[in-house]
């Protein structure tokens, strides 16, 4: 197999490995071992707008709940954009387009995460959804339907907005994660984007997180903002996951590329996405096992 070096953009170098090694194969065999059977939890995270700081909720989390000794895979589902590769200032060699259209299967395009959990780099092979053969698409579903037994949990990074692409990912998870900051705009198309979540998918979970917040006082008031919209309007109610306290330390660590939790793990920050990542994995063991995604369904509505 060729080697495959990740870089940071940078210079930095923050991981190497080669596609398929074997220490990523080991770590995929003994996954299926331990979960065999079992599906992970999978969490959909969206945002209404851009700018809320979604993907670093999304690298962070996971990172955390990684630490708690969790098998965390990713999925960069922001079709064309490689936010999270960016974001952690990696460049993987291969991506979904590779397992399409070429002789590489799904563990092989993986890359490693900072504190091991694992990405899938959709980037620009997804944009060819729409020219998969049925025998390519049965492929793919199939190759996704192996991940159950490889991880505990799977976050996927959909793209800002309420594209088609992303309402097909929100309606074929099993919870959908809303974040939102305190801007007044973030807070308008956050209740956007669950209303038409739940117009669609009225029994859907959806939990709201509020990001860059100078405290939980300030979260719980713009929760309840939405959330009273949402009972006024829709009949229904939202969860309120949690909060990232506003911080310098997590402008610095996106500037390095790096996850504030890892670099500054005493910044109020980190000590916020610690505690989203135990209340998360808490309702994990409240509710056990998680539902199974529907690779089918989604992959049906992008070919069609």
């Amino acid at each position: 197999m060729p080697k495959m070096t990740i870089t940071s953009t940078n210079g930095r170098r923050h991981a190497s490995q080669e596609s398929g090694t074997n220490e990523l194969s080991l770590s995929m065999s003994a996954s299926r071992a331990r979960g065999r059977g079992k599906h992970p939890r999978i969490l959909a995270v969206a945002s209404g707008k851009g700018g809320v700081g979604k993907t670093n909720v999304v690298a962070n989390l996971a990172a955390g709940l990684t630490d708690l000794g969790k098998r965390v895979i990713v999925l960069d589902a922001d079709l064309g954009l490689a936010n999270i590769d960016v974001l952690l200032g990696i460049t993987p060699k291969y991506h979904l387009g590779h397992v399409l259209y070429g002789d590489k299967k799904l563990t092989d395009i993986m890359v490693a995460g900072p504190g091991g959990f694992r990405i899938i780099p959709a980037s620009s092979g997804l944009q060819r959804l729409a020219e998969l053969t049925l025998e390519q698409r049965d492929y793919l579903v199939k190759s996704f339907a192996d991940l159950d037994g490889d991880a505990d949990y799977l976050l996927i990074d959909t793209a800002a907005g309420i594209s088609t692409n992303v309402l097909h990912f929100l309606r074929a998870a099993p919870e959908v994660v809303v974040v939102s900051s305190p801007e007044p705009t973030a807070i308008v198309d956050a209740y956007a984007v669950i209303k038409i979540v739940l117009a669609e998918e009225p029994a859907k979970t959806i939990r709201v997180l509020i990001n860059s917040v100078i405290s939980e006082e300030e979260s719980r008031d713009v929760f309840r903002q939405i959330n009273s919209v949402v009972k006024r309007f829709l009949s229904r109610e939202v969860i309120y996951l949690g909060y990232v306290e506003r911080d310098p330390h997590v402008v610095k660590a996106v500037r390095s590329q790096v996850l504030v939790t890892h670099s500054y793990p005493t910044a109020p920050a980190s000590r916020c996405f610690r505690q989203i990542a135990q209340a998360v994995d808490l309702q994990s063991e409240a509710t056990g096992e998680g539902a199974p995604f529907v690779w089918d369904e989604l992959l049906s509505h992008w070919v069609n």
